[in-house]
């Protein structure tokens, strides 16, 4: 073999080689775009199960939402193994949120806000943790393990717990999953009747809608 077919063979088994690796370059695009889809499409699927709901009462203002619980039942608490931070990413901490079934465990923020939102959950709306009333607690469906992207695959009857230093760990049962509209505001209702209530809320239908998990405190 000359030079000439030296160089030849070497351009050859190049381009072959550079034809091989924008295969499997393709390849990979391609399982990427079909793992994107069927992801997509399984959200869209679970969200289409979930029943929407609509209500005459929509506002903006969260202060017109009183609380009006008339009875307080006394609640046996659990001190927790594990002390819930103080502080978290530099916000002040009010709660732990863990949810066992999709194996959620998060800080709740004190105070809400769009910077604290990107951290982890934060109370929205409501009562102390634990205490008598509606308490929200509102989160990104980021998918991210403190986060909120698998709310849509919990079921009615299925469990979380809510941690406070001061009033322990409560257990509560979900009773309720449906869609709303941003405006509407009925999920955030202290009509609990003297119950302990836990509402989770985040984002569904690229933010069209607001997807609400609402719980009461389970009774032994």
């Amino acid at each position: 073999m000359d030079k000439k077919q030296r160089r030849n063979f070497r351009r050859q088994a190049k381009h072959k080689k550079e034809k091989s690796k924008m295969a499997v370059i393709r390849y990979m695009i391609l399982w990427a775009i079909v793992m994107i889809l069927v992801y997509m499409g399984y959200g869209i699927y679970q969200e289409g199960k979930v029943k929407n709901k609509s209500s005459k009462q929509e506002h903006t203002d969260m202060i017109l939402l009183e609380n009006e619980n008339v009875i307080k039942e006394e609640t046996k608490v659990i001190k927790p193994t594990e002390p819930v931070v103080e502080r978290y990413s530099g916000y002040k901490v009010d709660s732990r949120l863990e949810v066992p079934k999709i194996k959620l465990k998060t800080n709740v923020l004190t105070e809400y806000s769009t910077e604290g939102l990107e951290k982890c959950a934060s109370k929205y709306y409501g009562p102390e943790a634990n205490g008598i009333g509606n308490y929200c607690i509102a989160g990104h469906n980021y998918n991210q393990k403190n986060m909120f992207n698998h709310l849509i695959d919990l079921k009615i009857g299925d469990s979380l717990f809510l941690t406070n230093n001061k009033s322990g760990i409560v257990e509560y049962e979900i009773y309720d999953i449906y869609k709303v509209k941003p405006q509407n505001v009925e999920p955030l209702s202290q009509k609990t009747n003297g119950k302990r209530e836990v509402t989770l809320i985040t984002c569904v239908n690229y933010s069209k809608n607001r997807l609400v998990v609402k719980a009461a405190e389970r009774k032994e």
